[in-house]
């Protein structure tokens, strides 16, 4: 099956205004899932995850403003005095154990070593995550329900 009988195949479906039509054969297999005719649209973003941060140069403007650049310099300052609690897998960020429980930690809870602050998902296996350290929590750098990569910030502890 080449690209255009997959799209004439995707016209025919949506045309048909049916829900799922599965297409098998020995070495080939392809579902189309469409909403069905009067019911409201539901789309996925699919998660897309990236091995390292890629840094793009480009030109700055020449009206550039200085001081939203100082006022990130003087964040990252501040930040420099909290210790990170980083994501030791690729996953799914989750908040909270299950949708009908409370959070793990809000920003101003107190953490303790070996405390669950959070859940991620890989491959349908939910791993709680605990706290390696002791302290306050002072921001939560992640949204509930995200993708996150190996080594990604998730909460920032004050220690003192």
């Amino acid at each position: 099956m080449d690209i255009k009988d997959i799209q004439n195949l995707i016209k025919f479906v949506s045309k048909a205004e049916v829900s799922e039509v599965k297409y098998k054969t020995k070495d080939f297999e392809i579902t189309i899932k469409t909403p069905l005719a009067g019911s409201d649209a539901v789309y996925a973003q699919p998660a897309v995850y990236h091995t390292a941060p890629q840094a793009v140069a480009a030109p700055a403007p020449a009206t550039a403003p200085v001081a939203p650049a100082a006022e990130k310099a003087e964040a990252a300052s501040d930040d420099s005095k909290y210790v990170t609690i980083k994501s030791p897998m690729i996953g799914t960020f989750y908040r909270k154990p299950s949708p009908d429980k409370d959070v793990f930690a809000n920003v101003g809870d107190d953490v303790s070593v070996g405390k669950v602050v959070c859940v991620i998902e890989a491959m349908k296996l939910f791993n709680q995550i605990e706290s390696e350290i002791s302290g306050k929590i002072v921001k939560i750098l992640v949204d509930d329900a995200t993708p996150v990569e190996y080594d990604q910030p998730l909460f920032l502890v004050d220690p003192s």
